[in-house]
C-alpha cells in the first residue's frame, strides 16, 4: 500500500539501543541500562493502592475529555506549591502522555507548513512529530555559552512557534527566570507561539526550576507523570493552556483521544497524595547521589567536557576527541562493556556524532557498576 511523505520520520535511536540491549540480555549478557530516560523505580505505592481500591468499586469508564476534575484541581494545587501560582484548574488538560500533549498543542497552534523552532540538541521526537504533522522543524544551534538553550536573538519573524525545555533533554540544563522572560517577550513581540516542555520539573539539583507560567500567560506548558512521578508506562501527562484556548483543546481531545486512561488518572491522584510525594522525593535523593557518582566517574574516564547537569537525570558528554561516529561508539560500549548508552545523533543531527548521553535514572548500585565498566572501557582504570 502507499505511504505518506509525512510518515518518513527518523527512528528514535534510543529505542533501537533499548532493543539491542534487550537482545543482549536475552542472549545471557548482563547489561547496565544508562540509555533510556526511565526511572528505575515504579509508580509510588500510594498510586498503586489508590487504583486497586477504585477497581474494587466498579468499572472504569470514560472520563470527560479534559480529564477528571479532581485530578486537574490537584495539579493546579501543585503549581501553588512549586511556583506560588494561583492556577485555575479549568486551564489544566489531562493528556495521553506528554506526547499526546504535543499532538494537541501542535494541532491547536500551527497550520501545515508552519516553521517551528527548537534549540539543538533537543528531544528528537519534537522534530519527528512536527514532520509527521506536515510542519517544518527549524533547529537553532545552541552552545555551551548559552547553556545549550536558545536565545531571543535567534528568533525570526518567519517562525510560528518555539519549543523550549527546562530542564532539557539531553543536556539537563535549565533556563533562569530572566532567560525565560526574555524568550517569552521575544515570542510575544513576533507573534511566535511558545511551548514550554517542563516534564522534568521536580528533578533539579542546581536551584529551583522556573515554570514559563511565572513569566507569561501566553504559553502552552507540557508536563507528564513519567519522570518525577515515576509513571512512564502509565502514559499520562498534562498541559496548561491560556483560558481562551481551553475549548479549542477540548474539541481536539474529544476527537483525537476521547479521554486519557481513567486508570492512570486514578493512580496519579495517589501519586499526588502526601504519601506518594514523600516516596517520590526520596527517589530524587537517589538521582542526586547517582548524578555525583556519574559525573565523577566520567571525569575519571576522561570525559570531562559535559553540559551542566542542572536537572532531569542525564549527562550529555563530549566525546569528539574520540570519535565523530557516536552510534558506532555506543555499539562498542554495549558490545565490549555491557553498558547501554545513547548516541548524540538522536538529539543533534549536525554535531551529535561527537556526543553521548548517559542516564542515571536507575538504582545506585547499577549506576556504580555502569561507571566502573565505563572507566575500564575508556582505559582509565
Amino acid at each position: 500500500m502507499r505511504t505518506s511523505s509525512r510518515s518518513n520520520v527518523d527512528p528514535f535511536i534510543v529505542m533501537d539501543v533499548m532493543e539491542a540491549a534487550r537482545a543482549a540480555e536475552e542472549a545471557g549478557r548482563d547489561i547496565v541500562h544508562m540509555e533510556v530516560g526511565q526511572p528505575g523505580s515504579g509508580a509510588p505505592e500510594a498510586a498503586r493502592r489508590r487504583l486497586a481500591e477504585e477497581m474494587e468499586k466498579g468499572p472504569l469508564g470514560y472520563t470527560v475529555a479534559l480529564g477528571r476534575p479532581d485530578l486537574r484541581a490537584a495539579i493546579a494545587a501543585l503549581y501553588d506549591e512549586w511556583y506560588g501560582l494561583d492556577l485555575d484548574p479549568a486551564r489544566v488538560v489531562l493528556t495521553s502522555g506528554a506526547s499526546g500533549g504535543f499532538l494537541l498543542a501542535f494541532s491547536a497552534l500551527f497550520d501545515a507548513g508552519d516553521r517551528v523552532a527548537l534549540g539543538e540538541p533537543c528531544y528528537p521526537s519534537y522534530r519527528q512529530i512536527l514532520r509527521a504533522m506536515s510542519l517544518d522543524p527549524v533547529g537553532l544551534v545552541t552552545t555551551a555559552e548559552t547553556r545549550f538553550q536558545p536565545t531571543p536573538e535567534q528568533l525570526t519573524e518567519d517562525l510560528a512557534g518555539l519549543i523550549v525545555a527546562s530542564p532539557a533533554n539531553p543536556t539537563g540544563t535549565m533556563l533562569g527566570q530572566g532567560e525565560l522572560d526574555a524568550l517569552a517577550g521575544a515570542c510575544d513581540a513576533q507573534n511566535i507561539a511558545l511551548i514550554s516542555d517542563e516534564i522534568y520539573h521536580g528533578l533539579q539539583y542546581e536551584g529551583r526550576a522556573i515554570s514559563a507560567l511565572e513569566v507569561t500567560e501566553e504559553v502552552y506548558v507540557i508536563n507528564s507523570f513519567s519522570k518525577y512521578f515515576s509513571m512512564t508506562g502509565w502514559r499520562l501527562g498534562w498541559m496548561v493552556v491560556p483560558e481562551d484556548h481551553v475549548r479549542t483543546i477540548e474539541r481536539l481531545a474529544q476527537n483525537m483521544f476521547i479521554c486519557p486512561s481513567h486508570a492512570s488518572q486514578i493512580a496519579a491522584l495517589g501519586a499526588l497524595s502526601p504519601e506518594g510525594r514523600e516516596e517520590l522525593d526520596r527517589h530524587r535523593e537517589v538521582y542526586a547521589k547517582n548524578r555525583e557518582i556519574l559525573l565523577a566517574g566520567l571525569a575519571k574516564a576522561g570525559l570531562t567536557n559535559s553540559a551542566p547537569a542542572d536537572g532531569a537525570f542525564y549527562v550529555y558528554a563530549d566525546v569528539s576527541h574520540l570519535t565523530d561516529d557516536s552510534l558506532a561508539l555506543a555499539d562498542r560500549i554495549l558490545a565490549e562493556a555491557g553498558v547501554a548508552v545513547t548516541p548524540g545523533l538522536d538529539f543533534d543531527k549536525a554535531r551529535g556524532g561527537g556526543t553521548l548521553r548517559f542516564s542515571y535514572a536507575r538504582g545506585t548500585a547499577e549506576i556504580e557498576e555502569g561507571v566502573s565498566r565505563l572507566i575500564r572501557f575508556f582505559g582509565q582504570g
